[in-house]
């Protein structure tokens, strides 16, 4: 049984989705980790079954419970590859800028201002119903003001990815009580990315469509491999507290709608499983740090 010295011993708050950082960062992280995408054997890369930008709200909603644990991560689980844990948000953004760039232009070369006029009501309504979930303790206040504060065009574009993740990670607790539907909510997580490819924000350089549909799922797959594996540290020591799946949700549950993004490559069907920390069932850890399994 895991020891809790040093952790915390009430029980953790829910996780909220975060919205995506600004494509610049995104798109710095994404050029950090290029190396390491080319570097991964293609066994280890995770089809795409879940919707990106849902993926990495989620991720980065859990780094502010995530971080608190590294501590004890360090001397609870000494041969813990803490390359995952310190580029989690790195491997986050770059995921998120690879889908970006593997967008395809809009539909009809749509302009920006055609966009931003169905990207902006579509706003307004969708945080207005998560305002009325927030005032009933049904989704995060924090997370809705901070979506709220979002101002520009990039921003409305990053609002509507913050939204449908939010709706979408909680759409078990809030159906039926939200005039919100599964068709705005995907419209959004379609709409977001299609502005911020409309906007330019991606680098123009010259990649091929197959070339970016491979990069996507290298950065995908980095963060998928990364956050299993910080899952399963922060189940071993938040074990007696229970409270691992609100730390860091998984990716892969929860899910009210699964946008036309949600492409599967011809890759492993499911994402890393099984086994421990280290274990063969899980890729290796990234230059820098180690990898080793837990105490059973």
């Amino acid at each position: 049984m895991p020891s809790s010295t040093n952790t915390r011993k009430t029980p953790s708050p829910k996780a909220a989705p975060k919205k995506p950082s600004a494509p610049q960062d995104a798109s710095a992280a994404f050029a950090a980790v290029e190396p390491e995408m080319a570097q991964l054997d293609d066994s280890h890369l995770v089809a795409i079954k879940i919707d990106i930008p849902t993926a990495v709200s989620v991720v980065l909603g859990a780094l502010p419970a995530i971080r608190p644990l590294r501590d004890d991560i360090v001397v609870q689980l000494p041969q813990f590859g803490m390359t995952y844990f310190d580029k989690l948000e790195t491997y986050a953004l770059a995921a998120w800028y690879g889908h970006i760039v593997a967008l395809p232009a809009p539909a009809g070369n749509r302009q920006v201002k055609d966009l931003v006029e169905e990207a902006t009501p579509l706003r307004a309504t969708l945080l207005s119903d998560a305002d009325a979930l927030a005032s009933r303790g049904l989704v995060s206040t924090d997370a809705v003001n901070a979506i709220r504060a979002g101002q520009g065009h990039i921003d409305t574009a990053n609002d509507l990815v913050g939204l449908a993740a939010l709706f979408t990670t909680s759409w078990g607790e809030i159906q039926g009580k939200t005039a919100a539907t599964l068709a705005e909510i995907e419209h959004a997580a379609q709409l977001g990315p299609q502005l911020l490819t409309a906007l330019g924000v991606r680098d123009q350089t010259r990649v091929t469509p197959s070339e970016a549909a491979d990069r996507r799922v290298r950065a995908f797959s980095l963060l998928v491999r990364a956050y299993d594996q910080i899952r399963r540290a922060v189940s071993y020591l938040r074990w007696d507290e229970d409270d691992g799946d609100t730390i860091a949700p998984s990716l892969y549950k929860g899910r009210g709608a699964r946008t036309s993004s949600d492409t599967a490559a011809s890759k492993p069907e499911e994402p890393p499983a099984g086994g421990t920390i280290g274990s063969p069932a899980a890729p290796p850890a990234p230059s820098g740090g180690s990898s080793g399994s837990p105490p059973a």
